[in-house]
């Protein structure tokens, strides 16, 4: 089901979605279960460029509130909340440590943030902030000695490229065709539809889609989308901030996060990451680059590592870096000298003086399903839409897991797969939560899984990406669909991707 569709030249549909991000494919998820037939084009892999590229964090953005972007953190946290029960599988609680710091920002003003923090989202599964003595917590050794105290507060993890295929899943369900690597290069406006032209990339076939309404997601695209039309539909100025992060081995032996101040005034992150790793970052500059080509340098690599060397007991340095990614944000309407303090929240931006089309500014990952709310209660009345808004208290797939007790369900899991070893069930329930049965459901043992690539990765969990989650290349699997391009030597990223050139990934293909 998940694999492109064949389509009809001059197919007509409800709603098009330019983007596959995670606007793009949440807008996608809504307009669906709304009844709406929709179909969503992405000139690449789902998740390949900013939504991909995040700090991997649900949380409220704790540095907003001294930028008074105070609506932003009330809505982010209740968004907290609600994606934490709708996806436990690849969301999970943190507990974050913010050192206090002499010379910076006070201790009293961090209490009054936090305190705040606490409150203005209405916060209720998560613990509340406390202050603690770094002597005595097991996060002061990796700290050092002249930081004596901080304060702990909650924030939540997630998987950010399959929280994204999450929602194309749940798309695809609904009856959404979900297009990768299948561009928007024309559309043309009439009085009551648009057409629009898109073009497979691998066949560089071309069709013609007949759309009521069109929802302009294209990120740090949505202006060159907006120039496919015509130049006279207004639209925001844009402002594209790139921000790097880079993976080192793990540096500290507990699962406590770390937030830092920098001196010039930013936050950086010290986060657990794939159980193995530490995430370090971000970065925050303008971007006028190929957005296409973006990618970290050494600046970036060099001040991420001064600045969590400053707290850091036995320093972190360049040659350390085994992975970094880098992304770039689309923000809006806000030409300050400090890119860092740029406004992270989003517009909407509707023009139906003919047939509707809905530009989506900014964002962040926290806030998308709010936003995909938002923008289809945009088109309720020129498209008719009859259906109210649904997915507050729905499951992305998988996250049906019962109490949302991901612990318990691990541990049922390695008892009903007592055959299989326990990190790797643990993985599956970490991905794909109660979809883990569609991998292992009538298997006995390991060699069941088939080939072993390395690194967990098996070839049943290969067969099973390319049918259900549009996977296409080992890119998409090593580091979108998961993160075992960490663990995999050169000669195992050849292995799979000799496999996946061969003839059963074509047949796999032409089956869906």
């Amino acid at each position: 089901m998940p694999q492109n569709k064949d389509i009809k030249d001059n197919e007509k549909v409800d709603l098009l979605v330019i983007g596959g991000g995670i606007n793009g494919c949440g807008i996608a998820r809504d307009a669906a279960g709304r009844g709406l037939k929709v179909l969503l084009c992405e000139k690449d892999d789902l998740a390949s460029h900013t939504s991909s590229a995040s700090t991997k964090l649900i949380h409220g953005g704790l540095r907003y509130l001294e930028n008074y972007d105070f609506l932003l953190v009330r809505h982010a946290l209740k968004e907290r909340e609600i994606l934490l029960n709708s996806a436990p599988h690849i969301i999970w609680p943190l507990r974050f440590i913010l050192p206090h710091h002499e010379g910076l920002r006070p201790r009293w003003l961090l209490r009054l943030g936090l305190f705040l923090y606490d409150y203005i989202g209405g916060r209720k599964r998560l613990p509340a902030s406390t202050g603690i003595n770094l002597k005595k917590h097991i996060a002061g050794k990796f700290l050092k000695q002249k930081f004596t105290h901080a304060f702990e507060y909650s924030d939540c993890g997630v998987q950010d490229a399959r929280l994204v295929v999450m929602n194309a899943r749940d798309a695809a369900r609904l009856g959404a065709n979900i297009m990768t690597h299948t561009a928007c290069t024309g559309l043309t406006r009439h009085e009551d539809y648009w057409s629009a032209t898109i073009e497979e990339s691998k066949s560089g076939q071309k069709k013609t889609i007949i759309a009521k309404a069109v929802v302009n997601a294209s990120g740090p695209w949505v202006e060159n989308t907006l120039g496919l039309v015509s130049k006279t539909i207004s639209s925001r100025s844009v402002r594209l901030v790139k921000g790097s992060h880079i993976i080192v081995k793990k540096i500290f032996d507990h699962d406590y996060p770390y937030i830092f101040q920098h001196d010039d005034g930013r936050i950086l992150f010290a986060i657990p990451f794939e159980n193995d790793f530490t995430l370090l970052g971000t970065t925050d500059h303008d971007y006028h680059g190929d957005v296409d080509k973006v990618k970290i340098d050494q600046q970036e690599i060099d001040y991420i590592c001064e600045a969590i060397s400053h707290y850091a007991e036995t320093p972190v340095t360049p040659d350390q870096v085994i992975w970094s990614y880098s992304g770039v944000r689309p923000l809006f309407g806000d030409e300050s000298g400090n890119a860092s303090k740029v406004s992270r929240d989003y517009e909407l931006e509707l023009d139906h003086k003919a047939a509707p089309i809905v530009s989506v500014y900014g964002g962040k990952v926290t806030t998308f399903r709010i936003l995909s709310e938002q923008a289809i209660d945009l088109l309720q009345e020129p498209l008719n839409i009859k259906k109210s808004a649904w997915t507050e208290n729905s499951y992305m797939p998988g996250g049906n897991i019962q109490r949302a007790d991901f612990d318990k369900f691990v541990s049922d899991c390695q008892l009903k797969y007592s055959w299989l070893d326990k990190a790797v069930v643990r993985d599956y329930c970490r991905s794909y939560g109660t979809d883990i049965d569609n991998i292992l459901q009538g298997l006995n043992q390991a060699d069941d899984l088939g080939i072993y690539f390395g690194g967990g990765l098996y070839e049943k969990e290969v067969i099973y990406l390319i049918e259900n989650e549009w996977a296409q290349s080992s890119e998409d699997i090593l580091w979108r669909r998961s993160k075992k391009g960490l663990r995999l030597n050169t000669e195992e990223v050849k292995k799979l991707q000799q496999w996946m050139s061969g003839s059963q990934v074509k047949n796999l293909n032409s089956a869906a």
